[in-house]
């Protein structure tokens, strides 16, 4: 394993957690997942997001840095789940477009956000994980995670949307497109091979 940060990145129900467990285990790097300390604002957000929408992800830019700098600090080859990159392209742009964070308080976060993308290392490499919203669908009810059941639709889908736009923009390092829909790199052999060759080359 020759690179030294690997970042996993998609939507909800793509297989990120999955897929990030698998890189720990088959290359050796050590794991960074998104941090689990509650986001004081969430309660407050789901009641009113055009009130919270700002704050509630000013918090979330915020713990994402913290786990960035503790990814860079370490010696260890890494796998991140989940990019600071998305927290802003994709999470809080879609709020933005809903009407749910207004122009003047995007700006700012915006400022914000593309200072800290500066002074950050980029991944070596990226991998992109896309899957349709029925496959996301079928995998998000299958988890079970309460907090993800009540996700509508039009939500998945624009997000999927925002995804599949910032794949095509990045240019910070090289990327591998993955989709996920009929992959089982859990379970099934044939599709852990053809994945294992694919990030082989990738990644050295």
């Amino acid at each position: 394993m020759t690179k030294r940060y690997v970042a996993v990145a998609g939507t909800i129900g793509a297989g990120k957690t999955s897929l990030a467990g698998w890189l720990q285990r088959r290359y050796g790097l050590r794991p960074f997942y998104e941090p689990h300390e509650a986001n004081p604002y969430l309660e407050d957000f789901y009641t009113d997001m055009k009130r919270w929408g700002f704050q509630s992800q000013l918090f979330f830019l915020a713990h994402k840095l913290e786990l960035h700098q503790q990814l860079l600090a370490t010696k260890d080859p890494a796998v991140i789940d989940r990019t600071i990159y998305e927290d802003a392209e994709i999470f809080a742009k879609n709020l933005h477009l809903q009407g749910h964070i207004d122009k003047r308080d995007w700006q700012v976060y915006q400022r914000l956000y593309e200072g800290i993308a500066r002074s950050l290392r980029p991944p070596d490499v990226l991998i992109a994980l896309s899957c349709s919203v029925r496959t996301a669908k079928r995998r998000i009810a299958r988890r079970a995670r309460a907090m993800e059941q009540g996700i509508p639709d039009a939500y998945l889908r624009r997000l999927h949307r925002l995804y599949e736009q910032w794949f095509d923009r990045w240019e910070l390092s090289p990327i591998v497109r993955i989709r996920t829909d009929d992959m089982d790199y859990v379970e099934n052999l044939i599709d852990l091979i053809d994945l294992q060759r694919t990030l082989d080359r990738a990644l050295g």
